[in-house]
């Protein structure tokens, strides 16, 4: 696949101790379910702690993160990153390029605002086979590729504070 990016042996590294919040829209639940199996698989090579929290729509990612990591720090046990899963599929209205923008805003906010390391793995597609393409494991595996994303920013994190 063109323009797909192939981690390397850092990437793929175990990270002990990463406390990982997977947020993930219950909207499209089939694709999602895909890009979940991917992350997953992702975050269990890597070693990380994972909690998992279902939300009803891409739009309702972003408030989530938010509120859980408000929460977690509170309680005193931080996540480390986060990985946000997704799909948004082209309808016949404006609704798609509404969904599909101010989510990916959100997120973006959210991870910069609180410099947060999040993989974002909503995807925005034109219809369902695009979707199964990039969301199956077997073929795009975009939520393994949101996953790394967030272990890597999570090891760069690490490694910028001097810990491993």
């Amino acid at each position: 696949m063109a323009g797909s990016y192939r981690a390397d042996d850092a990437d793929l590294a175990p990270i002990a101790g990463a406390r990982i919040l997977l947020v993930e829209a219950r909207f499209n639940e089939a694709i999602v379910a895909m890009l979940r199996e991917g992350a997953l698989r992702a975050l269990s090579r890597a070693g990380a702690d994972v909690t998992s929290i279902v939300v009803p729509g891409a739009l309702e990612i972003a408030p989530a993160i938010a509120i859980a990591l408000d929460l977690a720090e509170r309680a005193g046990a931080p996540y480390d990153g986060v990985v946000a899963l997704g799909c948004v599929m082209r309808g016949d209205t404006y609704h798609f390029e509404i969904v599909a923008g101010e989510s990916a805003r959100a997120l973006t906010d959210l991870a910069v605002s609180r410099r947060l390391a999040l993989g974002n793995g909503v995807l925005t597609v034109d219809n369902e086979a695009q979707a199964i393409v990039r969301a199956d494991p077997a073929q795009g595996d975009k939520g393994g590729g949101a996953a790394l994303a967030a272990l890597a920013l999570v090891r760069l994190t690490r490694s910028l504070r001097g810990g491993a």
